[in-house]
């Protein structure tokens, strides 16, 4: 007498549908994808923050064409020495110079910080002037240094990792689901004594 055989089942009759790993590796390489792209967008926009193409030094005028909210930010490489550098901004119109607050601008051999951060009323053509009593120099910028670096490396670190962990999630909850769904068939179809037609869908 031939021992009893279980009766199979088909692969596309369990549940949930093996479109869900798919679903799952799809989450994982878009947000994977996304947490690139913040990271190299950061990373463009730090090297490319302060123009140090075109430096000028202490007494020099430079002219710069600026709008309302542009936010420009004069950058200086700064030995050290007291007192610190002072700039003067003159233009159509009164034009403000704050603080830029803590932030830090690395080249291959050379560190640049922020000065002030050029708040001005209108548009036009607007002359800064520089000076301290040490060899500085000075270079036109937008904030986005280290400082800003690093904030945008949060997402471009978590997102891939969120990507990873629910393909992980839903992976796993998948493949207990339909192992516990072929046990659950395999019991019924037992027990009846035959094998059941395949659920439709």
């Amino acid at each position: 007498m031939q021992p009893f055989s279980p009766p199979g089942i088909p692969a596309n009759e369990l549940r949930p549908g093996r479109h869900w790993y798919a679903t799952a590796a799809a989450i994982a390489v878009l947000l994977i994808a996304v947490g690139a792209a913040i990271g190299a967008y950061a990373f463009g926009n730090a090297i490319d923050s302060v123009d140090t193409g075109h430096q000028f030094a202490n007494g020099d005028t430079v002219t710069l064409r600026l709008e309302p909210g542009s936010e420009k930010t004069i950058w200086v490489m700064y030995p050290g020495r007291s007192p610190g550098p002072e700039c003067d901004i003159t233009g159509p119109g009164t034009a403000g110079l704050t603080d830029p607050g803590p932030e830090v601008f690395l080249t291959r051999d050379e560190t640049w910080m922020p000065l002030h951060t050029i708040d001005v009323p209108r548009a036009g053509d607007y002359k800064v002037t520089c000076a301290s009593q040490a060899l500085s120099r000075y270079a036109i910028g937008d904030s986005g240094g280290l400082v800003a670096l690093a904030g945008w490396l949060v997402p471009a670190v978590l997102l891939p990792m969120l990507g990873i962990g629910l393909c992980a999630v839903i992976v796993l909850v998948t493949a207990f689901r339909r192992r516990s769904h072929r046990r659950r068939l395999l019991a019924e179809r037992q027990g009846s004594g035959g094998v059941r037609p395949a659920h439709p869908g």
